[in-house]
């Protein structure tokens, strides 16, 4: 596994969500944020942005990213519905903010 390539690679998704899809935050979480990545290892993306169907949102941005040469999931959430989850102590959200790498954040 090359880590510069697989880092291009991830440059290039966070731009095309940015520049398509106006997130206000992108954080990869997974293997790859936490430092242990193997070869069959996929890119896992959350992508904070105002939605009112995030399975939907989710699906067009993966759609959008296609062809790839690479496996990727994409979970988006509204940043209301982040709010809450953190609020009810939701682990998974939670693991999310705190250990994942910030990709792009808004202004």
């Amino acid at each position: 596994m090359n880590k510069e390539k697989e880092l291009k690679k991830l440059k290039i998704v966070t731009q095309r969500i940015v520049e398509n899809y106006d997130p206000e935050k992108i954080i990869l979480f997974g293997s790859y944020a936490w430092g242990k990545p193997n070869k069959d290892s996929d890119f896992d993306i959350f992508v904070v942005k105002k939605t009112k169907n995030s399975y939907a949102t989710a699906r067009e941005i993966d759609g959008d990213i296609f062809p790839r040469s690479f496996s990727m999931d994409i979970v988006v959430y509204d940043p209301k519905k982040v709010d809450e989850c953190l609020k009810s102590g939701d682990f998974f959200i939670k693991d999310i903010i705190t250990k994942g790498k910030v990709l792009y954040a808004k202004n």
